[in-house]
């Protein structure tokens, strides 16, 4: 699905969002057409708004996605970079370690490669630099696409430049529920 589809923007707003367009779809609907053929006409925004819903439901908390953050920033490497392997292989994807110093994992699955970086995933603030690198390490390996893990912030300039070059940042709830364990 494309991020910028009208399902995929419902699915990330809150779920009332995708609610209340149901019932203006049914409503404009139900001028011109029976409420039966309405009613279905405007049930694909009813699911959206059911699977929005279920999704924030089991969402984790502000302070319990922190108090991760705070965990993972604390490991030692081995045992972080450990837990992130894991979390790529529950994804169903197969990870080879990278001894570069651009890239860490080497992620392929479906014929797809995706390039990681997270050995600065403890820094507080990240600049541009990691990401030029890691953007240039992508081209190399012919990676289709590249992914920086962060437990800090990132720059607004670092967040530009991953934006426009399609790097994607796992960060907060993402890099939570990826070194979860177990």
């Amino acid at each position: 699905m494309h991020e910028n589809s009208l399902f995929a923007v419902l699915l990330r707003s809150p779920w009332w969002v995708s609610l209340l367009l149901t019932l203006a779809i049914f409503a404009v609907l139900r001028l011109v057409i029976p409420w039966g053929y309405a009613a279905f006409g405007s049930l694909p925004i009813f699911i959206i708004s059911l699977v929005a819903a279920w999704r924030q439901l089991r969402a984790p908390s502000a302070g319990k996605i922190a108090a991760a953050l705070e965990v993972l920033r604390s490991m030692h490497w081995e045992e972080f970079s450990n837990l992130l392997e894991e979390g790529f292989r529950r994804d169903g994807y197969a990870v080879e370690r990278l001894g570069a110093a651009q890239a860490d994992f080497e992620l392929t699955k479906a014929g797809r490669k995706l390039l990681v970086a997270c050995k600065r995933w403890k820094a507080a603030r990240t600049g541009v630099e990691p990401l030029r690198e890691l953007q240039a390490a992508g081209e190399a390996r012919e990676a289709g696409e590249c992914l920086y893990v962060l437990a800090g912030d990132l720059s607004e300039q670092a967040r530009g430049f991953a934006a426009q070059n399609r790097i994607r940042l796992v960060e907060g709830a993402e890099l939570a529920r990826l070194a979860r364990r177990g």
